[in-house]
């Protein structure tokens, strides 16, 4: 059947040799419809991000680009501003029809730590075409603090798909009729629109900005950094917030959304012309994302930077959307039971490595 695969489909992947490390996978690596992917030992400190090029491989231009090479075994810190490209553990021989697409985990994007997949052969970043067969890397970009990393850290996670899996328009609509993907009236375009919460019901907070001047995180240290060391409160009441050239925010989508176990989420930008600024997409949203017991749904984090002018964001102004897809099959575990789901139920919250309040 087509559709994105569920976690069942991976493990036999793996257990066949289609998806295959030096190292043995970890049971947690393996979410409901994606692979989390674990850096290598090695790193490339670059002087210009690349791809690698139709019938090149990433091997034949590191020589044009690299600037020094790094081990990663005892950590080593990537520092801010600058591009690295780190291997990672796992390799890929896609069965034919099976394509694969990346992106990077929700904590680092809450971190602005780009991270894109490269690969052989490669035309553009976290897209691999069915029947891929070869070597797997992140590009690494820290934009607003400096990262300490080692080998086996999961920064990016891939989905396999067969087939067409991505729901139209008129399809999200049935869907949301049979059980509804969020409260209140759908915004349907291309996708489920959503929109930006700058009128919370308790309290001022609006969201939060990165502090331009900050020290290292050890991105291993769960809750081991408090929040104010890193960033700026932001709060407001009038449903407007300025944007800075070059900033990063973390805000919250207005409406609480939900993911179907049946089915998975793709965070996009909406349009590039709603204004100077960019929603980052850090992840995807596994089935059962906001489909808890309580059926309440989970609102969306939204990671912003602002480009060239400023920019007044409005309280409930269309940012983004979510594309829905297929899944092949149910997985065997939802998102939120019985793993670990850092985000289940969320409100305006940061990445897990810090400490609130």
């Amino acid at each position: 059947m087509n559709g994105v695969l569920p976690d069942s489909a991976l493990r036999k992947l793996i257990e066949d040799g289609a998806i295959r490390a030096p190292i043995d996978f970890t049971p947690d690596q393996v979410q409901p419809a994606s692979l989390d992917l674990r850096l290598g030992t090695t790193a490339w400190r670059l002087r210009a991000s690349f791809l690698a090029g139709r019938g090149r491989s990433v091997a034949d231009r590191l020589a044009d680009f690299e600037m020094h090479r790094m081990d990663l075994t005892h950590g080593a810190v990537l520092e801010k501003g600058c591009v690295y490209l780190v291997p990672l553990l796992e390799r890929l021989t896609l069965p034919e029809g099976i394509e694969a697409v990346a992106n990077a985990k929700s904590s680092t994007g809450r971190l602005d730590l780009l991270t894109r997949l490269v690969t052989d052969d490669g035309t553009e970043f976290d897209r691999l075409p069915a029947g891929y067969d070869g070597p797997l890397y992140a590009e690494i970009c820290p934009r607003s603090f400096s990262v300490l990393v080692r080998p086996g850290m999961r920064l990016n996670q891939l989905r396999l798909r067969q087939g067409h899996a991505v729901l139209d328009d008129a399809a999200l609509a049935a869907l949301h009729a049979a059980q509804p993907l969020v409260d209140g009236e759908p915004l349907i375009d291309q996708g489920l629109g959503f929109s930006v919460d700058l009128r919370p019901v308790a309290g001022t907070l609006v969201g939060y900005r990165a502090r331009p001047h900050t020290g290292v995180i050890d991105l291993d240290r769960i809750g081991g950094y408090a929040a104010r060391d890193f960033w700026d409160e932001l709060h407001g009441e009038d449903g407007r917030l300025i944007l800075d050239p070059g900033a990063f925010y973390i805000l919250v989508s207005r409406e609480t959304v939900s993911i179907p176990p049946d089915h998975a989420a793709e965070m996009s930008p909406y349009l590039a012309m709603v204004g100077e600024f960019r929603v980052h997409y850090a992840g995807f949203f596994d089935p059962g994302f906001g489909h808890g017991p309580t059926g309440a749904g989970a609102r969306g984090v939204l990671e912003v930077r602002c480009h060239e002018a400023p920019f007044a964001l409005e309280h409930g102004q269309v940012v983004g959307r979510l594309v829905y897809e297929r899944m092949s099959a149910p997985p065997e575990r939802l998102y939120g039971h019985g793993i670990a789901s850092n985000y289940q139920g969320q409100g305006l919250k940061l990445a897990k490595q810090f400490r609130q309040g």
